[in-house]
């Protein structure tokens, strides 16, 4: 990638103006047109809903592209200590945690509300 005054004594490569990191060495969340997406920039829905009989919290409304769901899902599970995975981009947590995963997500930085009943 050419960086400013290219092919020049001055020559300097492009860096990230969110990490300072040279851009091909960058690795700062992205959304699907390239641009950095924090996750103060999202806003996911928690809700809970009964699955097969059982209480389960559900999170939409992450992009998918800009957040590593299996770390943060990771990181749901093991503060609450019980289950979960990843269907259709959302996490489902296992037992009604609709709360103490809102409280968490804001813990991380992002802008959680609630949802639905």
């Amino acid at each position: 990638m050419p960086g400013l005054f290219d092919g020049t004594p001055f020559q300097r490569p492009i860096h990230c103006t969110d990490c300072g990191h040279e851009a091909a060495a960058c690795t700062c969340p992205r959304n699907v047109s390239g641009e950095v997406c924090q996750p103060s920039d999202q806003q996911p829905r928690v809700h809970r809903e009964k699955r097969r009989g059982k209480w389960c919290t559900i999170i939409g409304k992450l992009d998918a592209n800009a957040t590593d769901l299996k770390r943060l899902l990771k990181t749901l599970r093991t503060s609450l200590g019980t289950g979960g995975g990843i269907s259709n981009n959302e996490l489902i947590i296992q037992g009604d945690h609709r709360d103490a995963v809102i409280a968490k997500l804001i813990e991380l930085g992002y802008q959680a509300n609630s949802s639905g009943g």
